[in-house]
């Protein structure tokens, strides 16, 4: 029996997701949360733990102008705690900015979360891209779909 691959791709904010690619299956979580605002590690490392990817990649992001203090620390903390659970576990990743997974993923397009979305959509049929309770697709989860694709690019 062939070996199938396992990828992950993590869009690392609140309103992020993760993503798991094989060759046969694909599924998606949103962004697990503690409360209102804090990422759950150890959600994370369940799902991590759960199917051992041999290949992360995670969203590398940096600050943006206009960004409050609270809300960049916030962020930055769930950053860490992304890494944090990665490390811990010994799963290889690589971060990688969106300029370099859009224009290897969703190059011709205009490579916005349209874009990311259609990709997903047309690639990934059976990829639920719309959570419960929910009624339009997430972004989170076509940005981490497209990070997964782009990990299996590297392998």
């Amino acid at each position: 029996m062939p070996y199938d691959r396992v990828v992950v791709g993590i869009d690392p904010g609140k309103k992020g997701a993760l993503v798991r690619l094989t060759d046969s299956t694909q599924e998606a979580i949103v962004m697990p949360l503690k409360g209102a605002k804090d990422i759950d590690g150890f959600a994370i490392a369940q799902f991590l733990k759960q199917h051992r990817p041999d290949m992360v990649v995670v969203e590398k992001v940096a600050a943006r102008p206009g960004q409050g203090v609270t809300s960049m620390f916030t962020f930055g903390t769930g950053y860490g705690v992304v890494q944090g659970v990665l490390d811990s576990l010994a799963i290889p990743y690589r971060l990688i900015t969106p300029q370099m997974w859009k224009k290897a993923i969703l190059a011709g397009t205009t490579r916005d979360k349209e874009a990311a979305i259609g990709y997903v959509a047309n690639r990934y049929p059976d990829l639920e891209l719309t959570p419960p309770r929910c009624r339009v697709p997430h972004d989170g989860i076509a940005d981490a779909a497209c990070m997964a694709e782009f990990a299996r690019q590297l392998l």
